[in-house]
């Protein structure tokens, strides 16, 4: 028997180079795709929700009157708006100082049931924060829908 010409060596190791390179995409976007936090606004939220326990991010405008504390001091229940639809969030820990009643909030959580439960709370450093499906409506008038959804 005569021993694989050089060409064919070639050929094998190039092959194999390409299956290890389709090998580490396929395994680089899996990992990608389990930590993506996908981003919604209430009424997105409301027509199509995320699967329970899936990670996200909930944004909007925390709506007036909405802020409970409960009687251990540290978990917080609250209401995201749009305008068009509400969510209501429960977060346990503490506050950033920004996060008041009519203001942006960006939450890092879960949906439970009919419930988002936070982990994270995020508060724009600028009072004017909008979240990006808003950026249409001016702040007055973010803040206006905020009123009207009393």
């Amino acid at each position: 028997m005569s021993a694989i010409k050089p060409k064919h060596q070639r050929l094998v190791l190039v092959m194999l180079a390409l299956v290890a390179l389709v090998g580490a995409g396929l395994l680089a976007s899996f990992a990608l795709s389990r930590q993506a936090s996908y981003f919604y606004i209430p009424s997105e939220m409301s027509a199509h929700p995320p699967a329970a326990g899936r990670a996200v991010r909930l944004g909007g405008m925390v709506q007036k009157g909405s802020i409970k504390t409960m009687p251990d001091g540290v978990t917080i229940h609250f209401t995201v708006t749009d305008g068009k639809a509400q969510v209501p969030v429960q977060f346990t820990g503490i506050t950033p100082d920004l996060f008041v009643e009519g203001s942006g909030v960006v939450a890092e959580g879960r949906m439970d049931g009919r419930q988002f439960v936070a982990d994270n709370l995020l508060a724009k450093h600028d009072e004017k924060y909008v979240p990006r499906e808003m950026k249409n409506m001016s702040v007055s008038d973010a803040k206006q829908v905020v009123a009207q959804t009393q």
